[in-house]
């Protein structure tokens, strides 16, 4: 029989349908007739007949037809509001939209599954998870070193011994034994007083990563988690059930408490949850649509739902792949730009690099290469001032190996930091099964992937810093030799003058951003956890830092292209002109002033999805394989060799 949650002011009802052909407007009075009856004054209602409303979907919104029937607008389990005429929008209910990226609107269910053990995930894999791409399952090792610890756990209650989370209090009342009866009630009065964050709500994506990544610690088996309540974690995750978790609230130690608080809650059916189908609703409700339970806490399962540094990590995992992805896709939109400014490749000669062999400059002086060299793509721009007396251009276009190979390194360096964070077990106190003790440590102290993420977020502003001076000389006709801010008819048209500015905004902001968070602490709760990492900024705010990097990056590449337009017929090298070819998919030249913000966004979204990546790296991976095969000089970005000499009849810029 079809059933359906309808959320009337403060309250959700579950309203069973027997007769699909019955229209919205029955169900909406169906809704009405238990919402009084549960009401002692009728929530001030006092005949059905009088009352006017409206029925729409949680889920976006859409405003149903009160004529039509059930089985023709509704599917089951659907999740609906009810707004009475004269009612203003209830409080409790939080529209689907604000939060939720372009990637939840279009989630489907996804086939493939991810199989955890606690200590093979990456970044990447978690990334996915975020994006709805897998499901996960367990592996048999997994389960049975869950199955082992749990065992010890309730061993150790069994005989009424004195274990801190599990038969005392927590914190400042580590000393506080508490009854066996009670020990249920100690476990949900944890989750339920931690769950005390501010703030936005993380987006589905984010909470995803967040639940997914919970769910890798606790399968490595040191946790005590029983295998039934980490199945039930596992169901609500395949069902994209996710709870409501504020973004601000953690400290980075105990952990991510607040955070994995409010993740532990939802679970448990309180609170709030999110679906791909109800939108925002009761967590009881989203949980029972679904056909699942509420989680039921046994004795030291709500600290091992909350302890660890799991939401640092999860933010961290994103903002690494992101930087990650913009990175790379820096050196094609910078190279785009040398190509614009007429610059030279000579500063990207190999032998220069090898001298100073940073791993990130090499392979950055290298892509370089791929994309500019003039004997494996001839370029009609490059050939018009071959022989011009420039020397060597500025900072911003000869030293990106330097300044951008500096970032590849540092995204390398926290990479493997996070990696190892995704993979380890921060719950305390440890359950070691084979020893037969559980054992209390700080494996819950953020301060690794705190410092980490604050170096990364310094790292990779260096790339809109040293872009947004680009951006200066495109606009800058005495500096690019173009028409002034890269439009026709200047004074009537202002181009790309405030779009300048925007970057300029941008990177001031990355500034204040880039102050290390993990450089501060303040002591909580009455002085037991006297160090804190302050981890969970650290990791918000990195995620600021690549999103302004991005966008910035975006301007300059939007420059570039509309650079390009003032040198036409000459064209650049292949992999540019592809470049500039998929820009153009999406917004066409600047002939006169129009509304700019979309195109930003739009070009944006190129990068977010790394398309420009995904055009240029065929070229950058033949010019590579050319390169390596006999007889070639071994320039490749893992090799110190060096070239050697230049012959006369190269082609470089500015002889």
């Amino acid at each position: 029989m079809p059933r359906f949650t309808v959320h009337i002011r403060d309250e959700w009802l579950a309203i069973p349908c027997r007769d699909p052909t019955k229209t919205i407007h029955w169900l909406g009075l169906e809704a009405l007739r238990r919402y009084i009856k549960n009401k002692p004054d009728n929530g001030g209602i006092t005949t059905l007949k009088d009352v006017r409303f409206v029925v729409r979907r949680c889920q976006g919104q859409g405003l149903l037809d009160g004529e039509d029937t059930i089985e023709d607008a509704l599917e089951d389990n659907d999740f609906l509001e009810l707004a009475m005429e004269g009612d203003t929008m209830s409080t409790e209910f939080i529209p689907s939209q604000p939060g939720v990226s372009h990637l939840t609107a279009a989630y489907r269910e996804p086939k493939d599954n991810i199989c955890m053990d606690g200590n093979s995930l990456t970044s990447t894999d978690l990334v996915n998870l975020g994006r709805g791409l897998y499901k996960i399952k367990l592996t048999p090792e997994a389960e049975t070193k869950v199955v082992k610890a749990r065992e010890l756990l309730d061993t150790i209650v069994k005989e009424n011994k004195v274990v801190y989370g599990i038969t005392t209090g927590f914190g400042k009342f580590a000393r506080t034994v508490i009854p066996v009866g009670k020990l249920k009630e100690l476990q949900e009065n944890l989750v339920r007083s931690h769950s005390a964050g501010v703030g936005n709500p993380l987006s589905p994506e984010r909470t995803r990563m967040l639940l997914a990544l919970r769910i890798n610690v606790l399968a490595k088996g040191y946790s005590g988690i029983s295998l039934e309540t980490l199945h039930a974690m596992i169901q609500a995750f395949n069902a994209s059930c996710l709870s409501f978790v504020p973004e601000k609230g953690t400290v980075g130690a105990s952990g991510d408490l607040a955070p994995l608080s409010h993740l532990a809650l939802g679970l448990m059916g309180e609170g709030r949850m999110w679906s791909p189908n109800s939108g925002w609703a009761d967590a009881k409700y989203v949980l029972e649509a679904h056909g699942l339970k509420p989680i039921v806490l046994r004795p030291k399962e709500g600290l091992a739902l909350i302890n660890g540094t799991q939401m640092i990590t999860s933010l961290g995992a994103e903002a690494v792949e992101r930087a990650e992805a913009i990175a790379r896709q820096a050196d094609i939109v910078a190279a785009l730009t040398l190509e614009v400014l007429k610059g030279s490749t000579k500063a990207f000669d190999s032998e220069i690099h090898a001298l100073r062999p940073h791993p990130g400059q090499i392979e950055v002086a290298f892509r370089f290469r791929a994309l500019l060299e003039s004997d494996h793509h001839p370029s009609e721009i490059a050939e018009s001032h071959r022989f011009c007396d420039r020397v060597q251009d500025a900072y911003t276009m000869r030293c990106c190996p330097q300044v951008h190979g500096i970032v590849n390194d540092t995204i390398n360096f926290v990479k493997n930091i996070i990696n190892t964070e995704i993979n380890s077990a921060t719950d305390n106190p440890m359950v070691f099964a084979e020893r037969g003790e559980t054992i209390s440590g700080g494996n819950f102290h953020g301060e690794y992937p705190a410092k980490a993420l604050d170096y990364l977020a310094i790292g990779v502003h260096e790339l809109a810093s040293i872009s947004e001076r680009r951006i200066e000389r495109l606009c800058n006709p005495s500096l690019s030799e173009l028409p002034a801010f890269l439009v026709n008819e200047g004074g009537l048209n202002s181009g790309f003058m405030i779009a300048h500015c925007t970057a300029a905004s941008l990177v001031s902001e990355n500034k204040v951003l880039c102050h290390p968070s993990s450089v501060d602490s303040l002591s909580t709760s009455a002085a037991t956890e006297d160090h804190v990492s302050m981890g969970g900024w650290a990791a918000r705010k990195a995620l600021r830092v690549i999103e302004h990097v991005e966008q910035v990056l975006a301007i300059e590449l939007l420059a570039a292209c509309q650079g390009i337009e003032f040198l036409r017929p000459l064209r650049t090298t292949t992999p540019l002109e592809k470049v500039y070819d998929l820009v153009r998919s999406v917004v066409r030249p600047w002939i006169k002033d129009r509304f700019m913000s979309p195109d930003i966004e739009a070009v944006h979204r190129l990068l977010l999805d790394q398309k420009v990546w995904h055009v240029a790296k065929p070229y950058i991976d033949k010019y590579e394989t050319q390169l390596s095969s006999p007889g070639s000089r071994p320039i490749s970005p893992t090799s110190f060799s060096l070239d050697p000499p230049l012959s006369p009849r190269k082609r470089v810029r500015h002889e």
